[in-house]
């Protein structure tokens, strides 16, 4: 695993192991699977009730980090709201073979919502607003800072009007419009609590109930109004209602 700091990472399970024997040599003879490999991270289930969530590339690291350090306040607040969150059982640190950190969390069994069509979600909406009522509290000035997201509309302005040019109309009129439509309503002075990246796949569902939300990289402080993109993504009339 000798690379640049910046270059891309296969994690293959040797690569697992070596940062077990490391960071947490107790664990390190349990099965291993990995289960997904994204464009920032790898994670291997590790035994029946953990995982290892590992960054493959320099710019995910912060994002382990930021989920170290958030999850830790977040984490007993919405399991107090009835949701489960990944909290890290194991900070691995970074080393001289592997120079980002990575983490062992809980692995949290249940169905992703994205594998769900919106119609069959009504049934956990209420716990998810609950979920949501509790995460977005006053977030303290040291809270991990996201640039994109959470941010006011205008900030966003130049580069979402390059992306509407590029649309197909009449599409872009549709786009223009409500792109319009949101940068002229007031701006949320909040700052709160936010996931971040709240999409249906990172919400996990057991039965009809909300389980647990996961994937908390990009948390940040911002406006609450960005986790409520998800009534959209996941819902219908009814669902959002």
């Amino acid at each position: 695993m000798a690379h640049s700091p910046g270059a891309e990472r296969t994690i293959d399970e040797s690569a697992v192991r070596m940062l077990l024997a490391q960071g947490a040599p107790h664990l390190v003879d349990r099965a291993l699977q990995l289960v997904y490999e994204g464009w920032d991270n790898a994670t291997w289930r590790l035994g029946d009730d953990l995982a290892v969530r590992i960054p493959r590339r320099e710019v995910a690291a912060p994002l382990i980090e930021h989920e170290q350090q958030a999850l830790l306040i977040l984490g007993p607040v919405l399991e107090a709201a009835g949701v489960r969150a990944p909290v890290p059982v194991v900070n691995g640190q970074a080393t001289s073979e592997f120079p980002w950190p990575w983490s062992i969390v809980p692995w949290i069994p249940g169905e992703h919502a994205l594998e769900r069509a919106r119609p069959d979600n009504t049934g956990w909406a209420p716990d998810l607003a609950r979920a949501l009522r509790a995460l977005h509290r006053t977030a303290p000035a040291d809270a991990p800072h996201n640039p994109v997201r959470g941010v006011p509309l205008a900030e966003r302005d130049e580069r979402m009007r390059t992306l509407i040019a590029l649309t197909p109309a009449p599409h872009a009129a549709v786009l223009d419009r409500a792109w319009a439509a949101g940068t002229a309503a007031p701006s949320s002075a909040e700052r709160v609590w936010i996931h971040g990246d709240l999409h249906s796949g990172n919400i996990i569902i057991s039965g009809d109930r909300l389980s647990a939300l996961i994937d908390f990289g990009d948390v940040t402080a911002g406006d609450p109004a960005y986790d409520l993109a998800v009534a959209w993504m996941a819902f219908d009339a009814n669902g959002r209602a």
